[in-house]
């Protein structure tokens, strides 16, 4: 293994990286920091954590940002979006050139590439958009067409349309306002560019309720999602459960696993959309869950008619299907 094989496979590094640019794009800020560690590790889908406040800040939880883009500049440069929502990126948005910035990352699980080439559709909302770039890149190399559907509720918010248009095989741009593009939600696009794209798979970021039916609109045509959530991160380590949501894995069980460390990209029909925010009553470890053994001893009372052994009547399994995108999910990486 080369050299540069063991450093992309290297976990996350914490770093002092001085800002390069700060720049403002429509709605949100573009910040580049000098990072060649975390650049070097990068793969699309990961996203960085910064210390904000300064050294005697009173704010101590870091912010999480997707990682836009990576470059060679300056031994390697790492480019996050984000949007001014309270005091911490109020905070990153008034940094300028020479700054230094506390920087963990590369962070999180990136996105699973197909082994062959396919139709890929990248959707996003806002600036969610922004990890979808570089995937497209890596997509591009394993010789994969890409297609975007970006949205959001005004054209000031709608981020990499241009580079959508200039990059994509074909680049599908909506508004709430009708500001830009087609009027209404990437969602009510989805159905037409899955058709005139013929869509192998799909790769989406954006708002929690847009990944939600961005995965159940997918399922009617039998395509995977691989979705890449935005849930709020306090250490970005999975130290602090504060990111967890509900995913069903391959063996049935609902688990509440960490958006910093297991995601933040999960296939879409394994999260229970439904229950984000929520810890299910089925979960592992949760009242209403039942070891599989149990649960089995149940079902063969209920196939037998017959009650449990508590003499209580036998309980229904509250089981979970296969994913809708069980039967043509592509190999992945």
């Amino acid at each position: 293994m080369s050299h540069s094989e063991t450093e992309v496979q290297a976990g996350p590094v914490q770093v002092r990286g001085t800002v390069l640019t700060v720049r403002r794009v429509d709605a949100y800020y573009a910040m580049t920091v000098v990072a060649p560690a975390v650049a070097a590790r990068f793969r699309p889908g990961q996203f960085v954590a910064l210390a904000v406040g300064g050294d005697e800040t009173s704010m101590l939880l870091r912010r999480a940002f997707s990682i836009h883009d990576v470059r060679p500049d300056h031994g390697g440069t790492v480019e996050f979006v984000f949007a001014v929502h309270g005091p911490g990126t109020r905070w990153l948005a008034e940094r300028r050139g020479r700054d230094v910035l506390d920087v963990t990352g590369p962070l999180g699980r990136p996105f699973p590439v197909p082994r062959d080439p396919a139709s890929c559709l990248l959707v996003g909302g806002g600036y969610g958009s922004a990890p979808l770039f570089a995937l497209a890149s890596r997509l591009r190399e394993r010789r994969c067409t890409v297609d975007f559907l970006i949205g959001a509720a005004s054209g000031d918010r709608v981020f990499g349309a241009l580079t959508a248009r200039r990059t994509g095989r074909t680049a599908t741009i909506t508004t709430e306002d009708g500001s830009l593009g087609v009027r209404g939600l990437v969602t009510d696009m989805l159905g037409q560019v899955i058709h005139e794209a013929r869509t192998d798979v799909i790769y989406a970021c954006g708002p929690m309720p847009m990944l939600r039916q961005v995965t159940a609109l997918a399922g009617r045509y039998d395509i995977p999602v691989q979705a890449c959530v935005e849930e709020s991160m306090a250490c970005g380590i999975g130290v602090c459960m504060t990111c967890v949501l509900p995913v069903t894995g391959s063996d049935g069980i609902t688990r509440m696993v960490r958006s910093c460390v297991d995601g933040p990209v999960f296939r879409g029909d394994q999260v229970r959309w439904d229950d984000v925010g929520t810890i299910p009553f089925d979960a592992f470890g949760a009242p209403g869950w039942e070891p599989r053994s149990r649960r089995a001893a149940a079902a063969s009372e209920v196939l037998a008619g017959g009650a449990a052994a508590d003499g209580r009547p036998p309980r229904a399994e509250a089981g979970r299907g296969p994913g809708p995108g069980a039967g043509r999910r592509p190999r992945h990486d």
